[in-house]
């Protein structure tokens, strides 16, 4: 009788961690050379952690209404997704992968960036939730009040079944610096943090978390 052979497990991403804060245009530039290098199998699959100085971007579905008071530089991302702040304190991941190897689902990748923020943030004592009709990662408020509020957001591009752009994870950012966008457009809920938790974790340990979860996920 023969066996059914089971799918071999992808080989792990290359991690790169960036010092310092690293201006968006280069970031946007960076991952646009990496995709082309993946189509062309001359680069593997990245996960690269970093920090953005203070700025807004926009996604695809932005809408000019919820830029409420641009104090920060705003940039057209092309992901997916409307406005969105970044800053120091923010752990970003940058994800791209080849998804002609993994299943070409976007909706399925979506719901494994999820997976693998709701994963992390349990190893830093954070129950994390979806919710129907609002991408992200959303904390309940503990008033019984029925709202929640964010701590992570995620935007995805795909070109040629490659991803990038990613995730973002508020750990210790100022978050007055919310007020000038409706974030993700979304008016009734709030915007939250690891710090603001009573969650104190410094970046390695975001890190680590991270790639702790990455495995059973991906």
């Amino acid at each position: 009788m023969s066996q059914v052979s089971k799918p071999l497990p992808h080989p792990a991403p290359e991690w790169h961690l960036s010092e310092g804060k690293i201006a968006y245009p280069d970031a946007l530039a960076a991952m646009e050379e990496r995709v082309l290098a993946i189509l062309a199998h001359r680069a593997g699959e990245l996960v690269w952690l970093l920090e953005h100085p203070p700025l807004y971007t926009a996604g695809t579905s932005a809408k000019a209404a919820d830029l409420l008071n641009p104090a920060f530089p705003v940039y057209e991302a092309g992901r997916g997704g409307q406005y969105t702040y970044h800053g120091p304190g923010q752990r970003i991941a940058y994800v791209l992968l080849d998804l002609n190897q993994r299943g070409k689902d976007v909706r399925a990748y979506v719901h494994q960036l999820e997976e693998w923020l709701i994963r992390a943030l349990a190893r830093l004592d954070v129950t994390a939730v979806r919710r129907e009709g609002r991408v992200g990662l959303w904390v309940p408020r503990p008033d019984g009040s029925g709202l929640d509020d964010k701590i992570a957001a995620i935007g995805v591009r795909i070109k040629r079944w490659v991803t990038f752009h990613g995730i973002s994870l508020n750990v210790a950012p100022d978050l007055s610096h919310y007020a000038g966008i409706v974030p993700c457009g979304i008016r009734e809920h709030g915007i939250t943090s690891l710090q603001l938790l009573g969650k104190v974790h410094d970046m390695a340990s975001v890190d680590a978390a991270l790639k702790a979860a990455w495995g059973e996920v991906f």
